[in-house]
């Protein structure tokens, strides 16, 4: 089965084209061009490439969220606009548990985090063990504190892997006993992870048609905290 993957929800992006789990070709660009600009001839050069067309592809795969507002709609707008070109089924992947697959050969507790800024993260734990991952945790929203303190309650090693990985190794290394940093080739977003986690999407029955993909934010943008917090500022005291 071919899937074409596409990761943008962070600073850099990429996109692979995989058989199953080997990957045939990926691409990833990190050059301070926004993804509009960079994702969409990414695929097109990756096709082309390989000597691929889109009618040759299984499943479009979509890191669908959490992560950067803008990267997350750029990369599911373009796996929207490629399924209905080519008539293609889609996976919705978790950008975090496409991280944890990276990492699913060490046996431990992958700590999986984004810099979700306002002292947060977006997390979620998973147990790999024997090359598979078990989910501990739903993707959330959460302070450094509150998942400092769901760790204290599992038995590591802890492998953090993400773009919020540094953050939370400066904050809890030498104080967090098996704490371990994931390699710098293995620490980012990449669209292979992505091609990944739709195996499992596609075991589960997950696949959508293109029209139902929808971003997958876990928090309010920066623009809808202000405007809720400015109505509740201006409701008259003692109003229902």
């Amino acid at each position: 089965m071919k899937i074409l993957a596409l990761e943008s929800s962070a600073t850099a992006c990429s996109a692979a084209l995989c058989e199953g789990e080997k990957i045939i070709a990926q691409t990833v660009q990190n050059n301070g061009l926004t993804h509009s600009r960079t994702l969409m001839p990414m695929v097109e050069e990756l096709l082309r490439a390989c000597e691929s067309t889109l009618e040759q592809v299984d499943v479009i795969a979509v890191a669908a969220g959490p992560g950067s507002f803008t990267g997350l709609r750029i990369g599911v707008s373009t796996a929207k606009g490629l399924a209905w070109a080519g008539d293609k089924p889609c996976a919705p992947c978790s950008t975090l548990e496409s991280m944890a697959w990276q990492l699913a050969h060490v046996d431990g507790v992958i700590v999986a985090v984004m810099d979700a800024r306002r002292q947060q993260v977006y997390n979620a734990l998973f147990r790999a063990q024997n090359g598979s991952l078990e989910r501990i945790s739903p993707d959330r929203a959460v302070s450094l504190e509150e998942l400092r303190a769901q760790l204290d309650t599992l038995e590591g090693p802890f492998w953090l892997v993400g773009d919020g990985a540094r953050l939370c190794w400066d904050a809890w290394n030498g104080s967090l006993a098996g704490l371990r940093l994931a390699p710098a080739h293995l620490r980012w977003q990449t669209a292979w992870g992505v091609a990944r986690a739709a195996l499992e999407v596609i075991a589960a029955n997950g696949l959508v048609p293109g029209e139902q993909l929808a971003p997958v934010y876990h928090r309010l943008s920066q623009a809808e905290r202000e405007r809720l917090a400015k109505e509740k500022a201006e409701k008259p005291t003692g109003s229902l």
